[in-house]
């Protein structure tokens, strides 16, 4: 199969990072390398109008280091751009002239609509944006660029000199920020907005990349007391941002390096980032931001392999459900018995849901964990279930939040063997509602589990019938199905503790027509 070693650099106000990826026909890649250097082209930019020096050396040295990880690694392309703060210094040509020299490959120029263009590549990669309306938003040192989107369709962009760098340069002119220059930040912000976008048309969903938006998400995790090994597709509340906000404006440079999940390297720009964040989602009346830890790398990523022509120009919409099929077949699972489970997992939940206020979402996580419950086996039966977890917390699962992750693959995980316990760390971290819909769950996949036992789908229907002690449910297939009950009745511990009720198994013979 062909396969294609790609480097993708972006060249920032603030940082320049290198992404070596390998690609393959299937249009999927795989991450082999990511270098990032902290280079601040655009200090002192504001009111000089040249790139430095100083930050003219620092950017050499980190290409220079970024040329030998690539050749080493032996890329056979190269996608490099600059962006805001090249285009504003007057110097800026000069300065990728010589870094053409110095390096022997070519960096593009691109404009503040390219940049967005770029970010909602990557947007439409990892997340659902179809029948609804969106607004994509990506900040960086020199700029901020939104995109408006219906479905997968882009219907505005919008480029802002409103980086943080930038606003942090105008505007933050003591240490703490006094009110005053916060107030004049800010009303820049809101001035820009307005200018850009009078009046917007609600969305109803806020996506946002850069490093202002992961270092957001990464002080929100911490502040939460959450552990996810990525903050790619967390969710943070507007009143989250709002709070967060107020701590940064009484902190002075020294305080903020400390803060629990900001790297101190980005402590002198990130009041302004985060003000700029809060102020769109106000202009914007959004209450929800899911972050896409990607953005415009990723997305001169897919340019490439569309360039090279290793995934089509125009691919077709993705779904979470067939990204879960498509996890759960490399791990070749045995899809017969997975969609059983998955089939009889969804009938006790719809009888179940609504004397137990569950919602669509939930139905959606249950569907995924049974579909996945056994992709453990792809590394050995012994122990499975935990292979399952770890595997599914791992994965890359298109339409998946962190959390919702994290709650899949504790589903998974509790298919068989021990129920949760207060020893098992990663069923303790999640939070307490978290914990009992994982047991609720959990206790659905595990009988359902039980119900095919023999793999066989002889189970054809699950009915059920609720009452305050009992949860009754009658099998009817065409077969003879004691193994099914025993395989019930075995497994129907946890769903017994999880909604307080005794489970009654009994089974019928009928004459169901077999699924064509």
């Amino acid at each position: 199969m062909k396969t294609l070693r790609l480097a993708a650099i972006d060249i920032g106000t603030n940082s320049i990072r290198c992404i070596v990826v390998e690609g393959d026909e299937r249009g999927e890649y795989r991450v082999l390398d990511d270098e990032k250097a902290t280079v601040r082209l655009g200090e002192g930019l504001s009111s000089s109008g040249r790139i430095s020096p100083a930050a003219w050396e620092r950017a050499r040295e980190g290409l220079l280091r970024m040329k030998k990880i690539a050749d080493g690694l032996e890329v056979t392309a190269v996608e490099a751009v600059a962006t805001s703060a090249v285009r504003r210094a007057s110097n800026g040509r000069e300065f990728l002239e010589a870094m053409r020299r110095e390096t022997g490959g070519e960096i593009s120029l691109i404009s503040g609509e390219e940049e967005a263009e770029l970010a909602v590549l990557s947007a439409q990669h990892h997340f659902d944006l179809e029948h609804a309306r969106h607004a994509l938003i990506d900040i960086g040192g020199g700029s901020l660029e939104v995109v408006t989107t219906v479905g997968r369709h882009v219907e505005e962009i919008f480029s802002l000199e409103l980086g943080a760098v930038v606003l942090t340069e105008r505007f933050v002119r003591s240490d703490p920020v006094s009110d005053s220059d916060f107030n004049r930040l800010r009303r820049n912000i809101r001035s820009g907005l307005r200018k850009a976008m009078e009046d917007p048309e609600p969305v109803a969903g806020l996506i946002g990349s850069g490093g202002t938006l992961t270092s957001l998400a990464a002080m929100v995790m911490a502040m939460r007391g959450e552990r996810y090994d990525s903050v790619h597709g967390y969710e943070v509340l507007r009143s989250e941002v709002v709070h967060l906000l107020a701590m940064l404006q009484r902190k002075d440079l020294k305080a903020r390096r400390e803060i629990p999940g900001l790297n101190p390297d980005r402590a002198d720009i990130i009041l302004a980032g985060v003000t700029a964040v809060n102020e769109l989602m106000r202009h914007l009346g959004a209450n929800v931001l899911r972050v896409n830890e990607r953005g415009i790398r990723e997305g001169l990523i897919l340019r490439g392999l569309q360039k090279h022509g290793l995934i089509p120009e125009s691919r077709p919409a993705r779904d979470w459900r067939s990204a879960v099929l498509d996890f759960a077949r490399s791990c070749q699972v045995d899809e017969g018995h997975t969609r059983q489970v998955a089939s009889l997992a969804l009938q006790i939940f719809d009888a179940l849901a609504p004397s137990f206020n569950l919602d669509e979402r939930s139905r959606r996580l249950l569907e995924a964990a049974a579909l996945l419950h056994d992709v453990g086996y792809f590394i050995g039966y012994s122990g499975h279930h935990k292979h399952s977890y770890h595997l599914i917390r791992h994965a890359r699962l298109f339409g998946f939040t962190p959390r919702e992750q994290e709650i899949v693959a504790n589903v998974a995980r509790y298919h068989r063997k021990a129920l949760p316990k207060k020893k098992h760390e990663h069923f303790v971290r999640l939070a307490p509602e978290d914990q009992e819909l994982v047991r609720r769950l959990g206790g659905i996949v595990r009988l359902a589990d039980g119900l095919d036992r023999r793999r066989a789908a002889l189970v054809q229907e699950v009915r059920c019938r609720l009452s305050a002690k009992e949860v009754g449910m009658t099998l009817r297939g065409k077969e003879d199905l004691s193994v099914e009950l025993y395989g019930g009745r075995t497994k129907g511990d946890l769903l017994e503790s999880a909604f307080g009720r005794r489970l009654a198994l009994e089974a019928e013979q009928s004459e169901i027509p077999s699924p064509a």
